[in-house]
């Protein structure tokens, strides 16, 4: 989709991707069950091996734009040195992993050969 001259595709909502290893799983688990707690979000199994295009274990945090400013800066203040991954959900799967993200941490390389340029999934 053409972005430019006011085509900004629409967010249908955001999918923040915690990611850990085996010695932060419960550090992990312990973020990702407290944000579902406290936030009106989807949280997605705690995956104890790559998932799609992610490079390292995650959990999947999915939520609608108007949770976005409550939670991300919740996110930020508590997640304790974890890496969190942020993408819109939007036209395009790959250009919303490959351009339009967000990192908290360190940059990791994602497998983007398993994205597609089609509409992203989303159910909250």
């Amino acid at each position: 989709m053409d972005t430019t001259a006011g085509n900004t595709p629409q967010i249908h909502g955001f999918h923040a991707h915690v990611y850990f290893d085996a010695s932060t799983l419960e550090q992990a688990r312990a973020l990702c069950t407290e944000a579902a707690a406290r936030f009106p979000l989807k949280m997605g199994r705690v995956h104890e091996r790559p998932v799609g295009p992610h490079p390292d274990w995650s959990c999947q945090l999915a939520f609608r734009p108007e949770v976005f400013g409550t939670l991300v800066p919740w996110l930020a203040l508590h997640r304790g040195g974890l890496v969190v991954f942020i993408h819109p959900i939007c036209d395009n799967d790959l250009v919303d992993h490959r351009d339009r993200a967000l990192w908290m941490g360190a940059v990791r390389p994602l497998d983007l050969s398993t994205l597609q340029e089609s509409p992203g999934h989303y159910d909250f």
